[in-house]
């Protein structure tokens, strides 16, 4: 049987890693900056999540949901503490896309309305209603197209607030990035995210805040939306929530009630999964990460202004978009050769993403400045 091709490979195997280090076959060493999507939040193969797994496989792995398991309520208390939301309740899940699609239909349970407001190059998945709500037509099947999705301008007020005076009494929920990962790390206003926040008080509709790849202190705050100081009804989020063990969850506030069966999953909250995120969690918390994220980022982000080539540097804490003159595919494709050092693209081919480990450490961050600033000013001489 032959893999289905769907994925463009980069023709490298990696088969070790540890923090921000991967290693392949031949026993080269290369730099992570991708983390593999924003996944690898805590390092690769940190001692104590390796540790925190080995020991929970080594009593009980898996059990479905029919049972009690105290580790949810364990990760459920630690997640409301870190995230400053001690009030709201959890649903664990399995990945991001499951996350936003129990999100738009809990939203749609609360207040039966059908109506979904998203924005121009977001992306919440692909499962069905997270990738109709996805703008990128090459990814929504025929059978996933519904009318029920309204697409916006990015941090347009007053498009925004024009949908809801003529769509208001239908629109069951809003869905937002707080900075935008696939669609080139681009930032939601504060003033954007408290329109919402009003609108969906004014209107009876329910604020998503999908925090899959800028949640879980990427961006310097727990929540990218944090950076607003409002909050939202629903946080989704996965990605960084379990270091590279599939997990997602949706944060929900008190005032959307929960009834047995309205949702459901079979692996979404299994033993290995929460020891996974309880790790995770312990890691952040006792190696003070989103503060240490916070500051590295400003200091990443200001120094990439510097450098020759860069026309705009945008992002918070380790989730940054470093906007090039030139296409960035081939400053990619040399940072990986000469430099081994893995990056990013997104849906702009001038953006490079650059979305590393939590606890990367400086002396890396100005590896990678220093590489990019020999390749730009390599290309630009050559161009």
């Amino acid at each position: 049987m032959k893999l289905f091709d769907v994925y463009p490979l980069i023709p490298i195997e990696p088969v070790r890693a540890l923090g921000s280090r991967l290693w392949d076959a031949a026993g080269t060493e290369y730099l992570d900056l991708y983390g593999g999507h924003a996944v690898i939040s805590i390092g690769h193969s940190h001692p104590y999540y390796v540790q925190k797994i080995t020991d929970q496989l080594n009593k009980i792995g898996f059990y479905s949901n029919s049972v009690i398991i105290s580790l949810q309520q364990e990760l459920a208390d630690k997640l409301g503490v870190v995230s400053g939301h001690d009030d709201y309740q959890l649903f664990l899940c399995n990945s991001g896309a499951e996350a936003n699609e129990n999100a738009l239909k809990l939203a749609s349970f609360h207040n039966g309305k059908k109506k979904i407001v998203a924005f121009k190059k977001g992306f919440h998945g692909r499962t069905s209603l997270a990738v109709a709500a996805t703008d990128n037509p090459a990814i929504v099947a025929p059978v996933n197209e519904t009318d029920n999705i309204i697409f916006l301008p990015w941090n347009d007020e007053v498009a925004l607030e024009e949908t809801f005076q003529l769509h208001g009494d239908k629109i069951s929920s809003v869905i937002i990035e707080g900075i935008q990962g696939v669609g080139g790390i681009h930032e939601a206003s504060v003033s954007m995210l408290k329109k919402i926040r009003s609108l969906c008080d004014t209107y009876n509709a329910v604020y998503i805040a999908d925090s899959v790849q800028c949640g879980y202190g990427r961006s310097g705050k727990f929540y990218s939306h944090d950076h607003a100081g409002v909050s939202a009804d629903i946080y989704t989020m996965a990605k960084g929530m379990g270091n590279g063990f599939p997990i997602g969850a949706i944060s929900i506030a008190p005032h959307l009630k929960p009834k047995h069966g309205l949702l459901g999953t079979t692996f979404g909250g299994n033993h290995l999964a929460c020891a996974a995120a309880i790790a995770v969690l312990d890691v952040i918390k006792q190696e003070n990460l989103i503060e240490h994220t916070a500051q590295l980022g400003n200091y990443m982000i200001e120094q990439a202004r510097k450098i020759q080539g860069v026309k705009e540097v945008r992002g918070k804490g380790l989730m940054i978009g470093i906007e090039l003159e030139i296409p960035c595919a081939d400053v990619r494709n040399t940072l990986l050769s000469e430099y081994k050092m893995f990056t990013g693209s997104s849906s702009d081919k001038f953006t490079i993403r650059i979305l590393p480990a939590l606890n990367l450490k400086k002396a890396d961050a100005d590896a990678f400045l220093d590489a990019l600033k020999a390749v730009l000013e390599k290309s630009l001489k050559n161009a």
